[in-house]
């Protein structure tokens, strides 16, 4: 079959089954009475209307509702076409779950004509040639895929809204008209936002859901998979694994404490059971057979009272389940025929895979706090610094630094709490670990990561906590992030790679480091393109340095959510990774709309997982094919990368760069959403800087503008430059041949759809931002000419239509929040009224959950 008739039945099977069949639903879902004014149904199509035509004209959101209510609504005060706003706003953010659920009940159908890239595409590649077979069995020996959840706050469906949702789902796969509309209603009346703001446990409650009716289903199944397609089940290394940071990831949240992280990690542990206890409910109700009563009563008691009864100092029982399970299993294979060892087989499996702990709880603190508690510590374990140790170059710092010492310091309760809980945490992750497992809590990653006496003084940290030089089964994770920190990230690891102790503790780990990488902060720092290729060129110069100390080296990636925050098709990334760079781990974050787009059912996160799988491992069966720059590629991309940056920075240092984003974006009223226990900003009691303002915050305020210029801005201004210089046929020839830029490219043409000038096009006659946002949008302007020439499309996204299509029936649906947000913004900044003033920053916040929901396909 072809590619046009391939890309043709899709968008055959995608208009039928996910276009027609939300047109139906939503009709249904307009007519039901779920609130006080009872014609709101009927009003939103007008209103919906109303803003697409006005927005078409260019008309300013005032102009727009004003408009609106004197055209279909006359005769009501402000009061009550604020009113009308609100109930706007809880129908539209419901038609975006309608959409949500549509999309994922139809995702195996949409999906059978997709493209090449999944692990049953690849099993069938090799279907019958013994020989790739076993190049993918070596590949796997030293092979992984982790998937680590955060509490970024960039999604916000609560838990007992992603109840109705799954459920949802599986009545639209049937098209129960019966349950979908009874759904519907408990959605109505369902509320979606919280009173007060989520504490960290909150948070990892939220995202535990995720590990409980998704993960543990996905996870196993692909594993299963594997096990019977290469016979994975005996090798050393896991395969497959989780990772979990809400109640670790301390860095920069106030709120995360000591407590928090006990907690959660006693949450990841009950809840594993209790979804352990769910599978062996069904395995009693087959093993029935005599020979294995013994067996099976100590297992169901060992998973009862750890699911519902929980110790407070418990074991790690990974190996005594997994013992019983045998004994159960060789009982049924030489007495019963081998009758039902597949069910055994199965929860053996889960048990393996997930433990006592579920997901690792990795903890994160920046290196400045953890230089504090240096400081603070060493004199009162004995360790006299060297006078003006802060001002010593790094060299003269390396030589002060003795391990020589170990202690068993107690932190007094009168010590700075930020002091006092980066002590207790570093005791409590021996408990935890002592508790779940080793892999409970085995990584502590150092933020702001600058120089490698940031990660030799952590473990002097550890060893004067009550641990051991010797019993020390802690990975020190560096994550470099800013542009400059990239840029001596391989120095700052073979300093650390030729330390004496550095180098027999990583021998003690397997010679395995995991560097993190993260793409939120270089995207605010250095622009969409440098950001991308300081990264690129970080992990070339980085998997050079480990194969110099022959270190098996893991990149974790923290890529975000949409494309300014390293996301898009984060797969085509790792399938694109040359010879130059570390390949054989693949680790990165999901996070907010990500979780739910990508993971948000079993079908859809087998389908993201598998493909990652594929991406990091069918590179062994092409090995001429990887992607590799060569020097006048790398050249052309670096050239573009400076001239974007230089565009960027210019553009950060504009004197109306922060006001713009005060006044014109939800920015300062984003701590007012109670969907995060952080702040939007570091530093919070001082005065906005750029430098303080959150990554999220900074992306999430110009993707509420519609205008998405971190994912793009600076991007035209080097295709531009090279394309004057005569090198635009190079470029062509770069996008064809490089997956990586390729990839990026791609990644930016998918942020750019996500933009609309037109809402903003009333700003181009303000006499203060007027130049302002005409210079973003000219350079959005000449990015899209540009990119359209390079792809020899017409249309953004041309290449990837169904996922173009969902896009823009998603903008469609929540153009009325935009202009309303809008509206409300422009009342702010024109009123002193203390109880309008309320009003209208309540307008705001609704309009952001909808607004970043409908954005999951950024992902």
């Amino acid at each position: 079959m072809s590619s046009a008739n391939n890309l043709s039945q899709r968008e055959s099977v995608f208009n039928q089954e996910v276009i027609t069949r939300f047109e139906l639903y939503n009709s249904l879902f307009l007519t039901l009475p779920f609130y006080q004014v009872k014609d709101t149904g009927n009003l939103l199509p007008f209103f919906s209307a109303h803003c697409e035509k006005g927005t078409a004209s260019q008309e300013s959101p005032s102009d727009i509702i004003k408009s609106f209510f004197k055209k279909y609504v006359p005769d009501i005060d402000h009061q009550e076409q604020l009113n009308r706003l609100f109930r706007f706003i809880q129908y539209i953010e419901r038609q975006v779950v309608l959409f949500d659920a549509i999309e994922d009940s139809s995702f195996s159908k949409t999906t059978k004509a997709e493209e090449s890239g999944t692990l049953q595409t690849l099993l069938q590649q090799i279907a019958g040639d013994e020989s790739q077979r076993e190049t993918i069995k070596e590949k796997l020996k030293n092979f992984s895929l982790r998937l680590v959840l955060t509490a970024h706050p960039t999604q916000f469906y609560p838990s007992r809204v992603l109840g109705i949702m799954t459920d949802l789902i599986e009545a639209l796969k049937t098209n129960d008209i019966n349950t979908i509309n009874l759904l519907l209603q408990q959605l109505g009346k369902t509320p979606f936002f919280n009173k007060t703001s989520p504490t960290p446990v909150d948070e990892a409650v939220s995202l535990i859901w995720f590990l409980e009716n998704v993960f543990y289903h996905a996870l196993a199944a692909t594993q299963s998979k594997l096990n019977d397609a290469f016979d994975v089940d005996g090798l050393a290394n896991q395969l497959l694994e989780m990772g979990f940071w809400p109640g670790g990831d301390r860095d920069g949240n106030p709120n995360v404490k000591t407590d928090s992280t006990r907690t959660v990690a006693s949450l990841l542990r009950q809840i594993i059971f209790r979804c352990y206890y769910r599978d062996f409910r069904v395995v009693k109700r087959r093993i029935t057979f005599r020979g294995v009563e013994d067996a099976m009563h100590t297992l169901e008691t060992i998973l009862y009272d750890n699911a519902f009864n929980p110790k407070e100092n418990p074991e790690n029982l990974q190996n005594e389940m997994l013992a019983l399970l045998q004994t159960v299993k060789d009982k049924l294979i030489n007495d019963n025929y081998g009758l039902f060892v597949d069910i055994i087989d199965d929860l053996t499996h889960k048990i393996k895979l997930f433990g006592c702990y579920f997901a690792t709880l990795d903890i994160r603190q920046d290196s400045r706090v953890l230089r504090d508690v240096y400081h603070y510590i060493s004199d009162k374990v004995g360790v006299k610094l060297p006078k003006g140790y802060d001002d010593l170059e790094e060299i003269e710092k390396l030589k002060a630094i003795e391990f020589t010492t170990e202690a068993d310091f107690q932190c007094p309760e009168d010590a700075d709490p930020l002091i006092r809980d980066t002590l207790d945490t570093i005791r409590l992750i021996k408990q935890i670990q002592q508790q779940n497992g080793a892999k409970a809590c085995q990584r502590f990653i150092i933020s702001n990561c600058q120089q490698a006496s940031d990660i030799l003084q952590l473990i002097n940290l550890f060893l004067w906590s009550g641990w051991k030089k010797d019993e020390l089964p802690i990975d020190f994770m560096p994550l470099f992030e800013t542009v400059n920190d990239l840029k001596v990230a391989a120095e700052v690891m073979e300093t650390l790679y030729k330390h004496p102790f550095y180098k027999t503790h990583l021998a003690a780990m397997g010679n395995k480091q995991t560097i993190m990488l993260g793409f939120s902060d270089s995207t605010k720092d250095g622009g969409y393109l440098m950001a991308n290729w300081s990264i690129y060129k970080a992990k070339v110069e980085l998997t050079a340095m480990a194969k110099k100390y022959d270190i098996d080296l893991a990149f974790f990636d923290g890529r975000g959510g949409p494309p300014a925050r390293g996301g898009g098709k984060t797969h085509r990334f790792y399938a694109s990774m040359g010879q130059e760079i570390a390949n054989n781990h693949i680790q990165l974050t999901i996070q907010g709309q990500t979780v739910s787009s990508q993971y948000g059912s079993v079908d859809t996160a087998r389908f993201n997982i598998e493909q990652l799988f594929n991406a990091g491992i069918a590179s062994a069966l092409h090995q001429t094919q990887k992607d590799l720059l060569d020097d006048r590629h790398k050249e052309l991309i670096s050239i573009m990368a400076d001239e974007s940056y230089g565009l960027f920075m210019a553009l950060r240092k504009h004197p109306l760069f922060t006001e713009y984003l005060e006044k014109l974006s939800p920015l300062t009223l984003l701590s007012g959403v109670n969907i995060s226990s952080r702040p939007t900003k570091r530093n919070s009691d001082a005065p906005l800087k750029l430098e303080d303002l959150r990554a999220i915050s900074f992306v999430t305020a110009w993707s509420q503008l519609k205008q998405n210029i971190p994912g793009f801005y600076g991007v035209g201004a080097a295709l531009n430059k090279v394309k004057g210089e005569g090198h635009w046929d190079e470029v062509v020839e770069l996008y064809h041949k490089s997956g990586f830029f390729k990839t990026m490219i791609d990644n930016c043409m998918m942020s750019m759809s996500k933009s609309d000038f037109r809402i903003t096009a009333h700003l181009k006659n303000d006499p203060k931002f007027g130049e302002f946002w005409q210079m973003l949008y000219n350079e959005f302007e000449q990015t899209k000419r540009l990119l359209l020439e390079l792809t020899n499309t017409s249309v953004l996204m041309e290449a990837y239509s169904i996922e173009g299509r969902s896009i823009a029936i998603r903008e469609k649906i929540i153009l009325p929040l935009v202009i309303i947000q809008h509206y409300a913004l422009e009342c702010l900044n024109n009123t002193t009224n203390e109880e309008l003033i309320s009003t209208y920053n309540k307008l705001v916040i609704r309009t952001v959950y909808g607004i970043v929901n409908a954005g999951r396909n950024l992902a």
